[in-house]
């Protein structure tokens, strides 16, 4: 049996990947976040598999030694990280913050892993935004350009890891996967915003329209090509997770709202565009379906009606929860 740590394990993205690891089964794991353990609403695992998962919560910012003292104590084959500042808006408001967690504590961490003869395979959740505005395909060899202090701190954060890996032979694996979404995930998100809207009788802010085309990728899928990486990848490798294609986010809207029943017009309120939204692009993630196998199973119109199903089925919780953004530096 394995022991895999998961860093970020409160996260959208590290909840679902523990729930994943517990539903294979085969692995101790043990999961680390800053902020108490996360409510069976945003976490599955806590609905299905809670006695076999022990928790942590240590603040890299600010429990590094400790952090360091638990990871040689329990010696884990795994280490996966998915603990970051990771929103790209406000970090125009307090670019220090971010690169204070993704960054600054990334170094200390790394420099006190680097000799862990334990330590086999090291996962670094990293982030397409650090390629930044560029066009036509993107692969794991496009060079980075990034277009906003979120960008720059995890496009950092990937080249201090890769001279780690250089130097000492650090067991670096990396993903950059497009944008998650699914049951679960954070409020403020347009996907689950959007329906909580509608069920509120709200409007919400469309910036630029809807015109930016993302990559929609249910957050299972993008779980899955994790879990491939971490135990099938070559060690030093960067590896795309992303759908077939892209769809506008005024078309996600549109389609979200049709399902829960309601009129597009009356829901959204179009807004400027935010500042450092990058043109579309597509990521290409033909090396991780050719190499590892992988691909996206779960299509965005399923995806979608199990965001609304969630959001239904919890709206009695969800409704005195804050809609907005709240940074913790």
């Amino acid at each position: 049996m394995s022991k895999v740590v998961v860093l970020g394990s409160n996260s959208f993205s590290g909840q679902d990947f523990v729930d994943l690891l517990l539903e294979q089964g085969g692995h101790e794991v043990i999961g680390v976040s800053r902020a108490p353990e996360a409510a069976p609403l945003f976490a599955r695992y806590r609905r299905r598999h809670e006695a076999a998962f022990r928790f942590v919560q240590m603040d890299m910012n600010h429990h590094m030694d400790e952090l360091l003292a638990l990871l040689d104590r329990e010696r884990p084959q795994w280490i996966v990280n998915f603990a970051a500042q990771s929103e790209v808006a406000p970090s125009w408001e307090h670019p220090e913050h971010w690169f204070q967690t993704n960054t600054v504590a990334l170094a200390r961490l790394v420099n006190g892993l680097r000799e862990a003869p334990w330590l086999e395979r090291y996962l670094h959740i990293s982030s397409p935004e650090a390629y930044g505005s560029c066009e036509g395909t993107v692969t794991e060899s496009t060079p980075d350009n990034p277009s906003t202090p979120y960008a720059a701190s995890k496009a950092a954060a990937d080249m201090l890891l890769e001279t780690y890996r250089r130097q000492f032979g650090f067991p670096l694996l990396t993903v950059r996967a497009t944008n998650v979404y699914g049951p679960g995930q954070q409020l403020f998100k347009i996907i689950p915003r959007t329906v909580i809207s509608v069920r509120l009788g709200r409007t919400i802010p469309l910036h630029g329209g809807g015109r930016a085309v993302k990559s929609y990728i249910h957050i299972r899928d993008v779980s899955r090509g994790e879990l491939d990486v971490l135990a099938k990848g070559r060690v030093g490798e960067r590896y795309h997770l992303s759908p077939d294609e892209g769809v506008a986010v005024r078309e996600v809207v549109e389609r979200l709202v049709a399902l829960a029943g309601a009129s597009f017009d009356e829901t959204v309120e179009v807004t400027d565009e935010r500042p450092g939204q990058d043109a579309a692009y597509v990521i290409d993630s033909t090396k991780a379906r050719t190499e590892l196998g992988w691909q996206p199973r779960i299509p965005l119109g399923d995806g979608l009606t199990e965001v609304v199903a969630w959001v239904d089925e919890h709206l009695d919780q969800i409704r005195d929860l804050p809609l907005d953004y709240v940074h913790r530096p």
